[in-house]
């Protein structure tokens, strides 16, 4: 593993406060959460809703401390694997799955994606299902070949990685070996659901400032067919004008690609 990449990753496991981080996720509360938010569960929802991916296995890569992208996935698929790299957001994940009390309230987003789905009422069962869904929570480092070592899975249907490589890749050799890595976790013409930022370079978790690799869509299309994958979607939206103003991150759009692994 390169120096930098190394030393990024000591930096969020000291430094990284999930329950701050997840300030992002209250709903009506933070104008570039909301943003991010609001785009990645409605295709979350296009992508996995009936007739669309589905399998056994679904490995989440880099969880971090949040729910908010499985929760579509959970219709879809038997098993879900969630991963993280640092301690803490692993702990705080686990914590949400097993009822913790005081762990972080997701309903309202939970309450989003089930009127997404068409039945707001059933949130508190889609919360049960996606408990039952996950399980496992693993520790991850997309640097590594194998970034589930030492665990031995069997191959998954689906991959799906959300606003995670851009921060845990701060070069572009970075980026290309880690769709490389997290190729070999997929079977063959299995899938891998991206979702991220373009021209990100930081946000912000509370005072702490995380740097990312600054995107383009050229170049992510790029880097994943030349890591073994072929574009089956991607789509992209412009980040809210009302947001241009908010100092917490300073990405210029979304996007969420499909691909399929070459084989």
């Amino acid at each position: 593993m390169a120096l930098q990449e190394s030393t990024a990753l000591d930096f969020y496991q000291t430094y990284f406060e999930p329950m701050v981080y997840l300030d992002y996720f209250k709903m009506g509360q933070s104008p570039v959460g909301d943003d991010c938010l609001y785009f990645l569960l409605k295709h979350y929802n296009a992508i996995f809703k009936s007739g669309g991916l589905k399998g056994k296995l679904l490995i989440d890569i880099g969880s971090g401390p949040s729910i908010y992208q499985l929760l579509s996935a959970c219709e879809s698929f038997e098993e879900i694997i969630a991963t993280d790299y640092t301690d803490k957001n692993r702990l705080e994940l686990e914590k949400w799955l097993k009822k913790v009390p005081g762990t972080f309230d997701w309903s309202p987003v939970v309450k989003y994606v089930c009127e997404l789905e068409g039945d707001r009422d059933k949130w508190a069962d889609k919360e049960e299902r996606l408990r039952r869904t996950v399980t496992q929570v693993l520790k991850c480092d997309v640097n590594k070949e194998q970034p589930l070592e030492p665990a031995v899975l069997p191959l998954a249907d689906c991959v799906l990685s959300s606003l995670c490589l851009e921060a845990a890749c701060l070069t572009q050799e970075a980026f290309r070996a880690a769709l490389r890595h997290i190729r070999t976790l997929l079977r063959p013409r299995g899938h891998l659901v991206l979702g991220g930022g373009f021209d990100t370079t930081f946000y912000m978790v509370g005072a702490k400032k995380f740097p990312c690799l600054p995107l383009k869509e050229k170049f992510v299309c790029e880097a994943l067919q030349k890591s073994g994958f072929t574009i089956e979607k991607l789509e992209t939206a412009p980040r809210a004008a009302e947001t241009m103003s908010d100092e917490q991150s300073d990405y210029t759009a979304m996007f969420v690609v499909v691909a399929q692994r070459n084989d």
